[in-house]
């Protein structure tokens, strides 16, 4: 079950953060001691379903307590068509791997993150997968939101 509230426990947390689309899911993996993500790879989905057994390798390799899928609110806050469906595969995440499946609205990840690959392009053109850069930006931004619940 994706859950809208924050963890309650005091440690330090690590995750693993999706961007979730039906041809790509981007991936990052952070920590909340220094509120920093690192991109770590772009898998490629079929309608939307990724090959799980590559999701399975990532999360022994990197070992996070929980998880944390973009959901693709409309501009204006208003549920996306895509956004039922990463609801879906954030649970699916939970379901399959017993961890807990947060929520972050993504919106405006993808073009920050097309900024920043122009940036460090210096402004070339050339094609490239931006969703493991959003995917950094989705956990860096719920790690941000989190510390600032643990001050209130």
């Amino acid at each position: 079950m994706i859950l809208d509230s924050f963890p309650n426990n005091e440690g330090p947390i690590s995750a693993l953060g999706f961007d979730y689309g039906t041809q790509r899911i981007g991936v990052a993996f952070g920590q909340s001691l220094t509120g920093t993500a690192q991109r770590v790879c772009v898998l490629k989905a079929r309608d939307g379903i990724p090959d799980w057994a590559q999701i399975e390798a990532l999360i022994e390799e990197w070992r996070p307590s929980l998880f944390v899928v973009g959901i693709p609110y409309n501009l204006d806050g208003s549920e996306s068509a895509l956004m039922v469906r990463a609801i879906k595969f954030a649970n699916r995440l939970n379901g399959r791997f017993h961890k807990p499946s947060y929520g972050m609205d993504e919106r405006l990840s993808s073009v920050e993150a097309a900024e920043q690959v122009l940036e460090e392009n210096r402004g070339a053109k050339k094609r490239v997968a931006i969703d493991d850069i959003a995917a950094q930006i989705i956990l860096e931004n719920w790690f941000s939101e989190l510390a600032a619940s643990k001050k209130t």
